[in-house]
């Protein structure tokens, strides 16, 4: 922690771009993971990941699909999510990590339907990434909202 603060405030950009990269690798593999977990991971659910950390990220068109590619590597030789939610926990101020349970929502629901499988992993990512029940809820509103799907 002391390391990221002297880099900080010393203006070590690799550093800090390195933290960012993770943070957005991290974030990225997590949508893939939600992406994957009805075992349908289709074009439409992969430019949905896109277009997510376009949004988010301010990324270009190229940046984006760098990053997918990354992350769907990274994700496919990872048998676990703690990596990837240790890293958003420790990175993101709450606000941010509501953000990431909404793009998740946002992938769970980009095939038009949700399976238990979408909605038990979202659930325990908030959990592992200290978002409540309450918080995760508004944010799932919030995307059914957006997206058009009655509640």
């Amino acid at each position: 922690m002391i390391a990221k603060l002297k880099a900080i405030f010393a203006g070590d950009a690799e550093t800090i771009g390195k933290e960012t990269d993770d943070k957005n690798l991290a974030t990225a593999a997590l949508l893939i993971e939600a992406a994957l977990s009805d075992e349908d991971y289709s074009d439409t659910e992969r430019e949905t990941v896109s277009a997510i950390l376009k949004r988010h990220f301010d990324l270009s068109d190229t940046d984006a699909a760098t990053l997918v590619k990354e992350a769907e590597a990274l994700q496919s030789g990872s048998d676990q999510i703690l990596y990837f939610t240790r890293t958003i926990k420790d990175s993101f101020p709450i606000e941010d990590r509501v953000q990431v349970i909404e793009m998740l929502w946002e992938i769970a629901y980009a095939d038009g339907e949700i399976c238990d499988y979408e909605a038990n992993l979202v659930r325990r990512i908030c959990g592992l990434i200290y978002v409540s029940d309450v918080e995760s809820g508004k944010a799932r509103k919030r995307v059914m909202q957006t997206i058009g799907i009655p509640s």
